[in-house]
């Protein structure tokens, strides 16, 4: 499953000049934790988040005649003083880009502690926006559609493979897979490939005897 098919494409967003105060509004009316800022063109500048608006509420350190000797820098930072989206908001932004698998977006979610992330063209222009949320969805698949996916996207485009000299079942999103398979790093990869299929929670594998 591809990025395309879980995110959305009406994207709440905000131009550099919008006023840190009407986003904080925006943002809790919407009840959302972030939002795209984007330029005349629809290309994406950052990301200005609730994160990005607290710190206006942090109190800046306190300048201590000591910290001034040893050339220690406490000014607010810049977020602290900003006024607009531009000035508070994250960038570049983390993106990703539309033909990603969900598990790339999962694990870039993950590794780097977000959210949500925008969905961005070849040419940088936000075409729409994919949270957990979203990926949570897509573990809540079918049985028939785990197995679709694997058919088709796993075993035929991916791999290369008949999917018709497989056997599979799928129950409750335990993937069961009986074919005969060359070699271990075949099955490694077979089983891998499987276990990143959104809704899959196991995945066996019997391999049946060569002919």
């Amino acid at each position: 499953m591809r990025v395309a098919e879980l995110m959305t494409t009406d994207v709440l967003t905000v131009s550099p000049e919008t006023p840190l105060k009407d986003v904080a509004e925006l943002l809790a009316a919407r009840g959302i934790s972030g939002a795209p800022v984007v330029d005349d063109a629809g290309r994406l500048l950052g990301v200005v988040s609730e994160a990005d608006i607290l710190a206006k509420e942090r109190r800046p350190p306190h300048q201590t005649g000591l910290a001034k000797l040893l050339g220690h820098d406490e000014s607010p930072s810049r977020k602290a003083s900003a006024r607009t989206a531009g000035e508070a908001m994250t960038s570049p932004a983390l993106t990703i880009v539309a033909d990603r698998r969900v598990d790339a977006a999962a694990a870039l979610m993950l590794d780097r502690g977000v959210n949500r992330l925008p969905v961005v063209d070849g040419a940088g222009t936000l075409v729409g926006i994919v949270t957990r949320a979203d990926l949570v969805r897509a573990f809540v698949h079918t049985d028939e559609q785990i197995e679709r996916e694997i058919r088709e996207e796993v075993l035929l485009h991916e791999l290369w493979v008949d999917p018709q000299a497989f056997e599979l079942s799928v129950e409750n999103g335990e993937v069961t897979v009986s074919g005969r398979l060359e070699t271990d790093d075949e099955r490694e990869l077979l089983v891998n490939r499987i276990r990143l299929v959104p809704g899959v929670v196991s995945v066996t594998v019997h391999e049946t005897a060569q002919a």
